[in-house]
């Protein structure tokens, strides 16, 4: 593992954590002010901080309690200032209403070094749907067919 990939990995590791304890301020220390994000809920593309901010806020708020997220299959590639990484998550907690489902979530980020410090620039969340209903895939086992 390279500098570069460690840097990386400890920065996707702490944007988690304040993800879990839905900490706002924290999570968006690792977003470029120029951040694009592409979410699987309306209005679907969000730029500027601004409105990633309120984005998470919103995903913060359907939540109880803490946000259990599981990182899997984390993948990172870096050359020079420009990295990417992608990775699945197991998302899941109480949701307000009841709903207790677990849902896997396809993550891809796109990070930029400026300054020494490395910092999202490019997200893009997918869920993935069962193709029999078009309903999202609520499986727990990632391997398992729709």
């Amino acid at each position: 593992m390279t500098t570069d990939d460690s840097q990386i990995r400890t920065l996707l590791e702490r944007r988690t954590d304040a993800q879990r304890s839905k900490d706002i301020d924290r999570l968006m220390e690792h977003y470029a002010p120029d951040i694009v994000y592409y979410d699987a809920v309306a209005p679907l593309r969000f730029t500027g901080t601004e409105e990633v901010c309120r984005n998470f806020v919103r995903w913060f708020d359907g939540y109880e309690g803490p946000i259990s997220l599981e990182t899997h299959e984390l993948t990172i590639v870096a050359d020079g200032d420009a990295a990417f990484a992608n990775m699945l998550h197991l998302d899941s907690g109480e949701r307000r209403g009841g709903l207790q489902a677990s849902i896997w979530v396809r993550e891809t980020v796109c990070l930029r070094r400026s300054n020494g410090k490395w910092l999202i620039t490019h997200e893009h969340v997918s869920i993935p749907i069962d193709p029999t209903n078009l309903q999202a895939w609520l499986a727990t086992d990632k391997d398992q067919h729709a």
